[in-house]
């Protein structure tokens, strides 16, 4: 009893040197605290966000009360000098704040324009507009005032960086080419050079505008060097024409030219103009009167314009003859150029007599042509009349190239053409009133096409070939 008793009252003793010790920080680790570890609400206290890690706390501090105060009572920095026995609550853990969302993507320019949001760079003002605009500003640009100029100082013109060549060089230069072309095509150098003269020639007049056109569109100078030129390699080399009767042409005056008309496509009556300007000693042009279609079809209307022809009419006819010049018709039109091939070189009706009357009225001759080999290049073996509806021509032939090889097929056929002028048919001894006479005018119809139309049996009885 009494060693009980003794063994009790050294605690107080104890106690005493604890209250001088500092209470152990959350960091150091005392026996109290490893035992305390070891329970159960130690170990709950890890997780302090939970309910039942805070109440196991509490149980632990309700068990110790005088550790609890000590540690609270205990001064902070000075370290025991011995281990402390007396047990530390661990502090209580503090809830973790929820972090912010991140943004991990921009909204669309269409979402932030139905948003209505703007973006953060303020729109500038009107002022700060116009200082821009005025620092934008080129003052480099601005026309300097020239600087007196010194006479007695003559000064070099400046050169550009890239050298102009000289245009005499040029043309030399393209002579050259020409010439050297030509001689590899057996073509004469003198030729190649007189040609490049005249070209040069055309485009100085043309544009200086020394050139006459008259009333009816017809341009001289366009058909000396444009028209003709184009013509002659299918007149000479293609077709091969061969002219006959030239001389029954008048040399001056006006006079009347009636041709028969085939082909399909009108080459015959620019092969007759041609042949009349190429043939004859005076070099006459023939003012051919063309179908209303001709005039209404884009650049067709152009050419032909330039090139003298114009509208059949009579007034037309009339107006040529009193300036003297050659005029020339095809009475057939469209029924002479979309026959059959089978029809060939039969001479179709010649219509009222138009063309005689205008002649009888000026009285002037009326020469019969004949053409041959205009039939052979391009074969009509059919049509197609609605096609011909839809396009609003006369007729659509069918061919044996067209339209079977597309646009090559409007290719003439290398036929040998013949073209003979006869005799000419006198007008002037008839009476003034002669015009009016409606059979007078028939008999010469018809003794022109009966004319032309023997004089073709003539011609294909004596052609060897076709194309030779």
């Amino acid at each position: 009893m009494g060693a009980a008793s003794a063994g009790t009252k050294p605690a107080p003793a104890k106690k005493a040197p604890a209250k001088k010790a500092t209470a152990p920080t959350a960091g150091s680790a005392t026996p109290t605290s490893k035992r305390a570890s070891t329970t159960k609400g130690a170990s709950t206290t890890k997780g302090a966000s939970t309910t039942k890690g805070a109440s196991t706390t509490k149980r632990a501090s309700a068990k110790s009360p005088a550790t609890t105060k000590a540690a609270s009572a205990a001064p902070t920095p000075a370290t025991s000098a011995g281990p402390s026995t007396t047990p530390t609550a661990p502090a209580p853990a503090s809830r973790k704040h929820r972090p912010a969302p991140k943004v991990t993507s921009r909204p669309s320019a269409r979402a932030t324009s139905q948003a209505g949001a703007r973006d953060a760079a303020p729109r500038p003002s009107t002022r700060e507009k116009v200082r821009r605009d005025a620092a934008a500003r080129r003052p480099h640009l601005r026309v300097a005032e020239p600087a007196p100029l010194d006479p007695t100082v003559v000064r070099e013109p400046e050169s550009s960086g890239a050298p102009l060549p000289d245009p005499a060089e040029l043309v030399e230069a393209l002579v050259s080419a020409l010439r050297l072309g030509a001689q590899a095509a057996g073509v004469a150098p003198e030729d190649v050079e007189r040609r490049v003269a005249q070209v040069l020639a055309y485009l100085r007049r043309r544009l200086d505008g020394d050139y006459e056109v008259d009333d009816f569109g017809f341009d001289p100078h366009f058909t000396e060097h444009v028209f003709y030129p184009m013509l002659r390699p299918l007149y000479r080399h293609w077709f091969r024409v061969e002219v006959r009767g030239i001389e029954n042409i008048p040399a001056e005056g006006g006079a009347l030219v009636v041709s028969n008309h085939s082909g399909t496509v009108a080459i015959d009556s620019l092969m007759v103009q041609l042949a009349i300007h190429d043939e004859h000693p005076q070099r006459r042009t023939m003012r051919a009167l063309g179908a209303d279609l001709v005039f209404q079809t884009p650049f067709v209307s152009t050419i032909a314009r330039r090139s003298g022809s114009t509208l059949a009419a009579s007034d037309d006819a009339e107006r040529l003859f009193a300036r003297g010049e050659l005029v020339g018709v095809f009475p057939e039109g469209f029924k002479g150029t979309g026959k059959r091939f089978s029809e060939r070189y039969k001479l179709q009706r010649f219509g009222r007599g138009g063309f005689v009357a205008a002649a009888l009225s000026a009285g002037v001759p009326i020469v019969p042509c004949s053409v041959v080999g205009a039939e052979e290049i391009a074969p009509i073996l059919g049509t197609m009349p609605t096609l011909a509806r839809v396009l609003g021509v006369p007729y659509a032939p069918i061919t044996p190239t067209f339209p079977w090889l597309g646009p090559l097929g409007l290719v003439p056929l290398p036929s040998k053409w013949i073209i003979e002028f006869g005799e000419p048919i006198e007008t002037a001894g008839h009476e003034p009133g002669a015009a009016e006479d409606p059979m007078l005018v028939f008999d010469l119809t018809d003794q022109v096409r009966e004319t032309i139309q023997q004089t073709l049996y003539t011609l294909l009885m004596h052609r060897r070939s076709v194309f030779f």
